[in-house]
């Protein structure tokens, strides 16, 4: 790998990774549909599903074998302007958290009025027999949780309203 080659920094979850393009273009991706893959790694079949995809933001919710996951990727672009300070984040104006798919919410982390960050969990979504826990992409103050415990929801539906 040449010092040249394009890195990317990839947050999943609150977790970091960085990965070269060569890293990247190695992945054994097959495109089942427009919204599902399957990847092959370390001889192992993994299903993959793109939930949400906001180009705007750079952040895409997929789920990977019934986990729900919120991946944020900066290409170099993304890092300078980061470290200039013109980072999107500065530019975010998240106001809704919306479920993801349609299921039952089984708790709800947060309160009205506190305060959370990037990447904190707010709720926990039953669907199709698994717990996904669903986090904020900002930080941000609760200003209205439109759900309780035991609610079914829509999928777009609003769970947690951000100020």
């Amino acid at each position: 790998m040449t010092d040249k080659s394009i890195r990317y920094k990839i947050k999943v979850n609150g977790f970091e990774f960085e990965f070269s393009e060569e890293q990247v273009n190695a992945f054994d991706i097959v495109k089942k549909s427009a919204v599902e893959f399957n990847l092959l790694k370390d001889h192992r079949s993994v299903n993959t599903k793109l939930l949400i995809a906001d180009n705007t933001a750079k952040n895409t919710t997929i789920e990977i074998e019934g986990e729900i996951y919120t991946v944020t990727i900066k290409n170099e672009l993304d890092q300078v302007l980061e470290n200039m300070g013109f980072g999107l984040a500065i530019n975010k104006q998240v106001k809704e958290i919306k479920a993801p798919m349609p299921g039952l919410v089984l708790e709800i982390a947060v309160t009205e009025g506190q305060q959370v960050n990037e990447g904190d969990k707010i709720l926990i979504l039953g669907a199709m027999k698994m717990e996904n826990s669903i986090a904020v992409s900002v930080n941000a103050t609760i200003k209205r949780i439109a759900v309780t415990a035991g609610d079914a929801v829509e999928k777009g539906q609003v769970l947690v309203e951000l100020e």
